[in-house]
């Protein structure tokens, strides 16, 4: 190539890169017109305008939900003992919410020192916190702190734990308008109590229960600051499983919390010097619903349900139920069936032993509530509560109640002499009655017969005749109306003569209340086991324990004087009588033995034990005979044993009391006269059916009756001309195994080769 031709080609070479150049310039001269800083700040201020009508929409749109979410608004309902100890809790949370004003001041503020120091002063939302929480999320990083109390309220009641951008969104504009629609206090006791502290604990005063076994409101400082550590991380900052490392975790996180106060000028120095860090107690199962509470917890909630309490609204949780179950007491008749009956019991040796039940509930005749209940071996192994079940005769437990109507109702006998303690009645076996519309001829326990005895002898020894006679004399309809006043259920009491020998059902807890009132002087105790309940800061009202004069004070006292003549002279004294305490009674046995009761008070305490035969195979009563390897089971014996331990037990020593009565009938059981008791009827009686001997009249003091042995024969005996039915009878009647069946005064005795005496009516 020659010059020329390099010259050319080198001018080429530089034409062609001349348009290159230019088009460089070209393009940063339309970068810079793209991308100007009055672009960029124009586009900036427009995302950020957009972002705040954006937020502005959000703030219109996103509302306060009406409700909390289910979960938060969940609680447990609490049964306390009258001492405040817990019995049981029920229900899938473990919450009770307590108010603000339960939670002593410097507790609720280790919460905002460890929490939120600005609590009181900001808006409810930590913006700078919160953006990084979403950037978190965003990174997936996954759940991040930083969030004010309102909003982690917010979360807890409103929202859920989801971590998503938009629930983050929701949280923001929600805490905004919760700080300004709710005040401060409302928010900080809103999230104290929905928040989560481990051990399956909701809220405060379940923690306060797991940690510290007390109530929220007798939390100190030091334990309200380890609570409120717990927040940040419930697992890792629980004493007995943290690792060493999440122990000193958490032990910094409280050292904070009360250095914060005291820069807050909430603890003085001094205090905070004071402080020591509390180990909290180990865990401890939450409080179950078996054995005896599980017959506790049923008959307080139909208690409640009775009175008014919406059983749907209750199962929401929230209550607070509060019995008047002494825990002592509760002990002391728990131990006292087990020493005195479930100990002498051995089913695998004795299939009888296996049907014995057993229902007793001790009342406060004063104040109306239920101190003690024993209702069987508690679920699962028992669901029927012995100590309200109201399916075995109540026997002769029923025969003060008929002497209490006939002395309020100023009765008389066929001959028009009133009835009192001292009134003398025929007391033959199977004697017929005489005024009644139906005829009846029971006979009396061991088919005994007494002759001409007073009404206290025959309350003593329990005698049929004498209580039948009564009855009819006393007006059947009235003595149903007694009863119903003292608190038995008038639906289970047919107006018939064998109702004069307690062929009614009844359970413990009515007869306890029948009692009581007799004890009470007349005015009706209607035996309570709820003494406050409580939904919230609400109190539910409660019927009142103690009611109206249902009896005289005369008549009530009068029966409880006769009563003690039962303990001190009668069928119950060999178990119960007892020289350190006054005590009266009575006691009683159904129709073949399938029910035994003793029914006993001291001036301040009622308890009514019955034992109950009942199979096991599908529930049907049946005989106790046998129970423990003895012979008949009669209210004199497991019953009164039960009562008499039990009872030494619950006094504590307080022995001393002596009933106050108001009575004509006096200070000493009088005189009454020793009739031998026969094996063959009495003779014809009077056709006004009394005896001639005048009731003022007063017999030679010799002593109870005692029997000359077992009848042998069939007993028949003449009729009344106005008896209105014939002599002679059949076995199985309405008054007792031996009894008489209503239409005749006859009767066969079976034999019982455990017991040389016979077998008993009612007693």
């Amino acid at each position: 190539m020659g010059r020329a031709d390099a010259r050319r080609e080198r001018q080429g070479n530089a034409r062609r890169a001349k348009p290159s150049k230019r088009t460089s310039k070209q393009d940063k001269s339309f970068i810079r017109r793209l991308f100007s800083w009055k672009k960029i700040l124009g586009a900036f201020l427009g995302v950020c305008l957009l972002g705040i009508l954006a937020f502005i929409g959000l703030y219109l749109y996103v509302q306060i939900p009406q409700k909390g979410n289910l979960d938060a608004s969940k609680q447990a309902n609490v049964f306390k003992y009258t001492d405040g100890k817990v019995i049981a809790r029920g229900g899938t949370v473990n919450r009770e919410t307590v108010g603000l004003a339960h939670i002593p001041l410097k507790v609720q503020r280790t919460f905002i020192a460890a929490e939120n120091k600005t609590f009181y002063h900001d808006s409810g939302v930590d913006l700078w916190g919160t953006a990084r929480g979403i950037l978190n999320t965003l990174m997936g990083r996954g759940k991040q702190g930083g969030s004010t109390i309102t909003q982690q309220y917010v979360k807890n009641y409103y929202l859920s734990d989801e971590q998503t951008v938009s629930r983050k969104l929701q949280e923001i504009i929600i805490s905004l308008k919760v700080d300004d629609k709710l005040s401060k206090d409302q928010i900080l006791e809103g999230y104290i109590n929905t928040s989560y502290y481990g051990r399956g604990a909701y809220g405060i005063q379940a923690a306060a229960q797991a940690y510290y076994r007390k109530d929220a409101d007798k939390l100190s400082v030091s334990q309200g600051a380890y609570l409120a550590s717990l927040l940040q991380a419930p697992s890792q900052y629980d004493w007995q499983a943290a690792t060493p490392t999440g122990k000193k975790l958490v032990q910094n996180r409280w050292a904070y919390a009360l250095d914060n106060m005291v820069e807050m000028h909430w603890l003085s120095p001094q205090e905070r010097a004071q402080q020591r860090f509390q180990i909290p107690k180990a865990p401890k199962p939450l409080a179950g619903v078996t054995g005896q509470k599980s017959y506790i917890i049923d008959a307080a909630k139909k208690e409640l349900f009775a009175q008014g309490v919406d059983p749907k609204e209750f199962e929401r949780g929230g209550w607070t139920v509060t019995l008047g179950i002494d825990p002592a007491r509760q002990k002391a008749l728990e131990r006292s069936v087990k020493r005195k009956l479930t100990d002498d019991l051995d089913p695998k040796r004795r299939k009888v032993d296996a049907d014995a039940q057993l229902g007793a509930v001790s009342v406060d005749p004063k104040t109306g509530h239920i101190l003690a209940m024993y209702g069987g071996a508690g679920y699962p192994k028992h669901y029927t509560d012995n100590a309200t079940r109201e399916d075995y005769q109540a026997a002769s437990t029923f025969k003060p109640l008929i002497l209490a109507s006939a002395l309020e109702n100023k009765s008389t006998t066929q001959d028009q002499l009133p009835i009192t303690p001292n009134t003398i009645y025929d007391g033959h076996n199977r004697r017929p009655v005489v005024g009644g519309t139906t005829g009846f001829a029971p006979p009396n326990e061991d088919e005994r017969s007494y002759g001409k005895i007073s009404v206290q002898t025959a309350t003593n020894n329990s005698v049929n005749a004498v209580f039948a006679q009564m009855g009819a004399d006393v007006g059947l309809d009235k003595v149903k109306e007694t009863a119903v006043k003292l608190g038995l259920n008038g639906k289970r009491m047919d107006v018939q003569p064998a109702m004069t020998l307690g062929t009614m059902g009844a359970s413990p807890l009515q007869m306890a209340g029948a009692y009581a009132t007799l004890d009470n002087h007349g005015i009706k105790v209607n035996p309570t086991l709820v003494v406050k309940a409580t939904h919230g800061e609400e109190n539910f009202p409660l019927r009142k324990p103690i009611g109206e004069r249902v009896l005289s004070r005369d008549t009530a006292d009068t029966v409880t004087k006769v009563l003690t003549g039962v303990v001190n002279d009668g069928t119950a004294t060999q178990e119960v009588k007892n020289t350190a305490y006054d005590a009266a009674g009575k006691t009683g046995t159904s129709d073949d033995d399938k029910s035994a009761w003793f029914v006993g008070y001291t001036p301040k305490l009622v308890t009514a034990v019955g034992m109950f035969g009942e199979s096991p195979q599908g529930g049907a009563q049946v005989t106790l005979k046998g129970t423990g390897g003895g012979g008949r089971v009669n209210g004199g014996t497991y019953p009164a044993r039960v009562w008499a331990d039990y009872t030494q037990a619950a006094l504590e020593g307080n022995t001393a009391a002596q009933f106050d009565l108001v009575t004509d009938y006096g200070n000493e059981v009088p005189p009454t006269p020793a009739p031998t008791p026969s094996s063959t009827p009495s003779a014809t009686p009077s056709p006004s059916g009394t005896p001639s001997q005048s009731p003022s009249q007063k017999p030679t003091p010799t002593g109870p009756p005692t029997p000359t042995g077992r009848p042998t024969g069939v007993p028949t005996g003449p009729t009344p001309s106005n008896s209105g039915f014939p002599a002679g009878g059949t076995t199985g009647g309405p008054g007792g195994d031996t009894g008489g069946n209503g239409n005749g005064a006859g009767g066969t005795t079976p034999n019982d080769s455990q017991n040389p005496n016979g077998l008993s009516g009612f007693n």
